[in-house]
């Protein structure tokens, strides 16, 4: 299981040292060129949103003693994932102002007003999306603690279930264990009523002996 998740998480570092490079060339490129390079990005980082979904899905499968460290990795790779984001929508906007004039037939200089207007919704799509990775986060933990729970319970009801069944097999040991102590208290009266029963006749028979002798002379 852990051997997944380290293949998954070796591909998400090469995948994201790659997109990493390419994000800081699409300022410096133009045209089609540009546009391209933009494309792949997008690709690439699908694949990476991919990757991280195939390492959670691993990270659920992992057992409860062992997935906090797991979780916390998952953590940073989510944090730099959504970094890589934002430089990505950071390096778009040149690329959207560089498109918008060439379909208008602008010069390329746009005011700065509207380059500040562009930062702005740029910044409040950061916060939006932030926030809603933080949602999604406390979601995934949540879902985490209530399976853990879950586990724990089911964990819980195999033991109380396990002392039923010893419970239910010492007091069958015990039962077993009264029926022969009876049985062999029950042969003990008997034997010793024999023996008493046995006494009286040879103390009889002797007296009986004495008797017959004593009165045959």
């Amino acid at each position: 299981m852990s051997s997944d998740f380290e293949n998954y998480e070796q591909d998400f570092a090469v995948l994201t040292a790659e997109v990493t490079g390419r994000i800081g060339k699409v300022p410096k490129l133009v045209g089609d060129e540009k546009k391209q390079m933009v494309a792949n990005i997008e690709k690439q980082l699908e694949e990476a949103r991919e990757l991280l979904e195939q390492m959670e899905l691993e990270v659920r499968e992992i057992p409860p003693q062992s997935r906090g460290m797991y979780s916390s990795r998952m953590r940073s790779y989510k944090q730099e994932m959504g970094k890589l984001e934002a430089d990505f929508k950071r390096s778009r906007i040149a690329y959207s102002d560089e498109v918008r004039n060439e379909l208008l037939g602008d010069d390329g200089n746009s005011s700065e007003n509207q380059r500040a207007h562009l930062l702005d919704n740029t910044e409040r799509l950061e916060r939006s999306s932030r926030r809603l990775e933080a949602g999604y986060q406390i979601a995934v933990e949540t879902e985490q603690i209530g399976q853990e729970m879950l586990e724990n319970l089911s964990h819980d009801r195999e033991k109380i279930q396990r002392a039923r069944e010893r419970l239910r097999e010492t007091d069958a040991n015990l039962g077993k264990s009264s029926r022969i102590l009876t049985g062999m208290l029950r042969r003990i009266i008997q034997n010793r009523i024999l023996i008493v029963v046995l006494a009286v006749i040879i103390i009889f028979t002797t007296m009986m002996a004495i008797f017959l002798s004593v009165r045959g002379r």
